[in-house]
């Protein structure tokens, strides 16, 4: 039995960001063009995540500030669907949701935006670059101890605003992002995995909707792509693993060969002095146990030391 009946009408719950609302949108049209008589409805909130700007995500609850609301006019009945950046989405989804489809990845890496410097490593001692993702951080401090890392919030044209002002000498943002927003020409570099291994989900769009949603999930599942599922559900195995949602200095990033898949995963402290890094590939359709295997790996060579120190100064720090 459906939890709803048959309908013409659709309603997308989004964030009301610019990139939010092109994926949105980007899911509106694609659901349009397979249902020429449905209508489909974009609902914009404006998520905790997004109005707390003055506090570094770790310390106020991580990436899940901006689809908690979303998540709770899902379960309300005051939408039907929520559309996310897979990389925002927590490991765990609230009793009754479901992510039903994960639209085709763009591209994963990470890109280097700056008005003076073409690539990271022209960037000179105590160059100052802009990241909100302890992530990256990480990896930077690691690779490039000389720069100056500091905290970034805001969505991609504030933290661009804040670039062209002089604030920062670069800055670091999710490739998918700006070509997302035609705004591919702001890319100095798209940074190779091997200097900065991306977030599980990063560049992919995942659409949410209550599980027992038959009618909704038949609509939608037109936009269903195999591969990126198969990748990013083994991504978001490892992460959920190791415990670890998108405000830790965890990495993750899958890649297809075939019907294989090899998984490279990352735990980092966030100073950069230790990075536990292990790659593991095998079966894609066993993508999800890799993942698990992978994380215990890690686990197992240190980073459950990383994680434990990286929790209990979280909690020093709360306010």
């Amino acid at each position: 039995m459906t939890r709803f009946p048959a309908r013409d009408v659709l309603r997308i719950a989004s964030r009301n960001s610019p990139l939010a609302l092109w994926q949105a949108n980007y899911v509106k049209r694609e659901l349009e063009t397979a249902h020429p008589d449905l209508v489909v409805q974009i609902i914009g909130f404006t998520t905790q995540g997004d109005r707390i700007l003055d506090t570094a995500l770790s310390k106020v609850g991580g990436k899940g500030l901006f689809v908690k609301e979303l998540e709770v006019a899902l379960l309300e009945g005051n939408a039907d669907i929520a559309v996310h950046s897979m990389k925002d989405v927590p490991m765990e989804l609230p009793d009754g949701l479901a992510l039903s489809v994960y639209c085709q990845r763009e591209d994963a890496r990470d890109a280097l935006v700056s008005g003076s410097f073409e690539k990271l490593e022209n960037l000179p001692p105590g160059a100052r670059v802009g990241t909100s993702s302890l992530r990256r951080q990480c990896q930077l401090r690691a690779r490039y101890p000389g720069l100056e890392i500091d905290d970034l919030r805001g969505n991609v044209n504030t933290r661009l605003a804040k670039l062209d002002n002089g604030d920062y000498d670069a800055i670091i943002l999710a490739t998918a992002g700006l070509l997302r927003l035609d705004m591919a020409d702001r890319i100095k570099q798209k940074i190779p995995i091997e200097i900065s291994l991306p977030a599980a989900g990063q560049g992919a769009v995942g659409i949410e909707c209550c599980a027992d949603d038959e009618s909704t999930i038949a609509l939608i599942e037109e936009l269903h792509h195999s591969q990126t599922a198969q990748v990013v559900k083994a991504e978001r195995a490892v992460n959920r693993q190791l415990q670890g949602g998108c405000q830790l200095p965890v990495a993750c990033y899958g890649e297809l060969k075939g019907t294989d898949i090899v998984l490279r995963a990352l735990v980092g402290s966030v100073d950069g002095r230790t990075i536990v890094y292990d790659e593991l590939g095998g079966s894609a359709q066993a993508g999800e146990a890799l993942g698990v295997e992978l994380a215990d790996r890690l686990l197992g060579n240190g980073a459950d030391r990383i994680l434990a120190d990286f929790s209990r100064h979280q909690t020093i720090d709360q306010p």
